[in-house]
């Protein structure tokens, strides 16, 4: 009604003072909104005068609502202890450690060397202060993810993995053949497989079982690093970089758990190492090359590339061919991001005043000396698709035709242990863990595990 009023009053009123009426009314209803829309903080006085009471206090809310206000890490928090209470409970109840059909969910086996077929499906309980004593030079991101969301340190026995030990095994002692069909021993393998499937972790598990062997390894958890940070130089000496600070590096690292081994290994061979720059100091002053008497040790090679900067990259390059000449123990040579010594590095060469050359990874001599596996040394390299260094060709150089091996995601047996694993470890609630709900899972992520973690808790 009050509308229609004002409508009328308009059409009857002549032009100019509708217009003018109009006016004056858009002014009055602007003023009244401005009024309205002010809200209890613009209406404070100033020099700390009383804000107005809000009309309700938090005490009379309702508790859904107080719920909803409460800040979500702090129940996070809360819901992570609670589950960490009741996990802490489980453990009294063997009963409930069963996975799929029944089957016990954890191996017996106290050693990855004591690990047979049967155990496949599996999962074998490992301490941290064991994990980190034989891989000092660092852990798997993704084994650090499972670790943390799993809330135990448990890793899954896979079928693939107890191949890749038995085959370097049996290619450490030939003797072990016994079986004319036995698969061919490679010495040199390239895991290579999709985002996700577990090379890493299966790389760090054959170094902790070679290390318990008493083997010699150089393990490199990172290749990449080779490649990328620190300070790079040309040596005119052998026309290929040298990276001075990424050489300390890899010395250190091969100290840290294979010390008592070196002190037992002799020298065999005794040629002068010649020295390049050091890490920020230039070339040398005086002599350009470390003598290497009778009697060395490995042990004291390696210390004399750890006190001498301008040696780092020379002893990193001699130390190759020392390992290959090692015959008291078995040496293998594990490298992790493998694929990052096939492409291009962080490095750049100036060509002219306003462009630059990128460096290959072969131009670099720590790369140079340690990429190959045109060799008879047992190898191991795997691919890191997370690093995102590009698709590489099928036939990479300086690598056998038969040297790459295809690392499987998990198959169907072994994602029904995995989710059975995450509903014992309380990932997903008891109630809504079905035998269709999990297969859908597992189809959905295609067996890619980190996926497969990630979407148990929202099994509904």
């Amino acid at each position: 009604m009050l509308l229609r009023s004002l409508l009328r009053a308009t059409t009857a009123a002549p032009p100019i003072k509708q217009s003018q009426w109009q006016l004056s009314f858009c002014r009055n209803l602007a003023s009244k909104t401005k009024s309205k829309s002010k809200s209890p903080k613009s209406t404070s006085t100033k020099g700390g005068g009383k804000k107005p009471k809000p009309k309700f206090e938090p005490k009379d809310k309702k508790p859904e609502e107080v719920q909803v206000t409460t800040d979500p890490q702090i129940s996070a928090r809360e819901e992570a202890e609670l589950r960490r209470r009741l996990l802490a409970e489980d453990e009294k109840n063997p009963s409930l450690d069963v996975g799929p059909n029944g089957r016990p969910l954890f191996t017996s086996s106290s050693s990855l060397s004591f690990l047979t077929k049967d155990d496949t499906n599996t999962y074998f309980k490992v301490s941290m202060e064991e994990l980190k004593e034989f891989l000092p030079e660092g852990l798997p991101t993704g084994m650090m993810n499972e670790f943390e969301a799993s809330s135990r340190n448990a890793l899954l026995v896979r079928e693939s993995f107890i191949d890749l030990r038995d085959n370097f095994r049996r290619a450490a002692d030939p003797s072990l053949v016994v079986n004319s069909k036995a698969p061919k021993i490679r010495k040199q393998i390239v895991l290579d497989g999709p985002m996700s499937c577990g090379k890493s972790i299966a790389l760090a598990m054959l170094v902790h079982w070679a290390r318990k062997e008493g083997w010699l390894v150089l393990y490199v958890p990172g290749g990449r690093d080779w490649t990328h940070g620190g300070l790079f130089y040309k040596n005119p000496q052998t026309g290929l970089w040298d990276t001075p600070v990424q050489a300390a590096n890899i010395l250190n690292d091969f100290l840290k758990y294979n010390k008592s081994c070196l002190q037992g290994l002799k020298c065999n061979i005794h040629d002068s190492i010649p020295l390049g720059e050091g890490a920020g100091v230039g070339l040398p002053k005086g002599s350009d090359k470390v003598d290497v008497s009778e009697g060395t040790t490995l042990f004291q090679l390696v210390e004399a590339g750890l006190t001498n900067t301008h040696a780092a990259v020379g002893v990193v390059v001699r130390l190759r061919e020392e390992l290959s000449r090692v015959t008291s123990v078995p040496v293998l040579i594990a490298i992790d991001q493998y694929n990052n010594w096939f492409t291009f590095t962080d490095f750049k060469e100036p060509v002219t005043v306003r462009s630059c050359r990128d460096v290959h990874a072969k131009e670099l001599a720590t790369v140079n000396a340690y990429r190959s596996m045109m060799h008879e040394d047992m190898m191991i390299g795997a691919f890191s698709h997370s690093t995102a260094v590009g698709k590489l060709r099928q036939e990479l150089p300086d690598v056998p035709a038969d040297a790459r091996l295809l690392f499987p995601r998990y198959n169907l047996g072994e994602a029904a242990t995995v989710c059975h694993y995450y509903l014992r470890q309380r990932l997903v609630k008891k109630d809504a863990f079905t035998e269709d709900n999990w297969k859908k899972i597992f189809y959905l992520s295609n067996g890619n595990g980190s996926e497969i973690r990630h979407l148990v808790p929202f099994m509904r």
